[in-house]
């Protein structure tokens, strides 16, 4: 069973706003990614998996529970951190923290100091007087103090500095090891690139694909540009190729190809036989992937074909 599930999941707010029969699932011990830009229905998903909002329509479990029926069971096995940060502004964060341990009846603060220390976490303030970034980083130590086996993560590192959202990703990967299973919802492509085993593309609240993480990192299909010498090198690699040229620059005297592993050879065979600037491999990325969504001349099939041939 997955340890968390969404079968055809509606929320409509009308005038195209909401999430529209979304469905996933994520197995115990992934690290599963939800992409897509602020708008898309990242936050409306996790605030139906919280049990904060009811759907419309469809069903959310997590560890079998109904998401809005046993809401409360599944917060204490839950660490949540949220996307849009409140806390009550009379406290400290050493009030807060001291408060959150007492809701979740933790007694060792060990972990808990260990996580202050990791995220330089300075406590003593009032949280009202805090930066984006610290308030950020309390609601880190309190999402993984009481050392849940579940995590859902909204937009974690918003306003986190680069040193930060780096420590971030390694201890998310350190979890992953331990065998956590954590959702995590982001905009920033490197920090999904780096942890996520699976992920999905949210546009406008609708799932638009579904991927594990390895086809795009295994991919045996290569894109290279090639700039030749001069027009006359040009124009003699085209007349006399035996590849599809998807697109030409004759202007540059430029060209852009797409092949597997195994036409490596012929290409270079070709080339041998004119002269060339260079030859660069341009790398299919995450990016390309989820730009492909959203490029409205492109469609769904577009983009699953451009992830088969390496194209962008």
């Amino acid at each position: 069973m997955p340890v968390i599930k969404l079968k055809h999941v509606t929320k409509d707010y009308g005038h195209g706003r909401g999430i529209f029969d979304i469905s996933f699932k994520v197995e115990e011990g992934e690290v599963f990614g939800f992409l897509g830009p602020n708008g898309a229905g990242k936050t409306t998903t996790i605030r139906h998996l919280m049990g904060f909002t009811k759907a419309q329509d469809g069903e959310l479990y997590i560890n079998g529970k109904n998401c809005w029926q046993q809401a409360a069971n599944i917060k204490r096995d839950v660490g949540y951190l949220p996307g849009e940060l409140a806390f009550p502004k009379s406290m400290t964060g050493n009030h807060f923290i001291k408060f959150m341990a007492e809701e979740r009846q933790i007694t060792n603060m060990t972990r808990t100091e260990k996580l202050k220390k990791l995220f330089e976490l300075d406590t003593s303030e009032e949280i009202k007087e805090m930066s984006l970034g610290t308030k950020r980083k309390l609601a880190i130590v309190t999402a993984f103090m009481h050392n849940p086996k579940i995590l859902i993560l909204d937009e974690p590192t918003s306003g986190l500095d680069p040193v930060m959202q780096e420590r971030f990703i390694q201890f998310v990967l350190n979890e992953k090891a331990e065998g956590k299973t954590i959702l995590l919802s982001s905009h920033i492509f490197s920090e999904v690139d780096a942890t996520c085993d699976r992920i999905a593309i949210i546009k406008e609240g609708v799932v638009v694909s579904t991927i594990d993480s390895s086809q795009l990192k295994q991919n045996s299909n290569k894109a290279f540009k090639i700039e030749f010498a001069s027009p006359e090198d040009y124009q003699k690699f085209m007349e006399n190729t035996k590849f599809i040229i998807p697109i030409e620059r004759p202007e540059q005297n430029q060209v852009k190809l797409n092949l597997t592993d195994e036409k490596m050879k012929q290409l270079f065979t070709e080339l041998t036989k004119v002269k060339v600037n260079f030859i660069s491999e341009i790398k299919f990325t995450l990016e390309d992937y989820f730009m492909d969504f959203y490029d409205r001349k492109k469609t769904v099939a577009d983009a699953e074909e451009n992830l088969q041939y390496g194209l962008h």
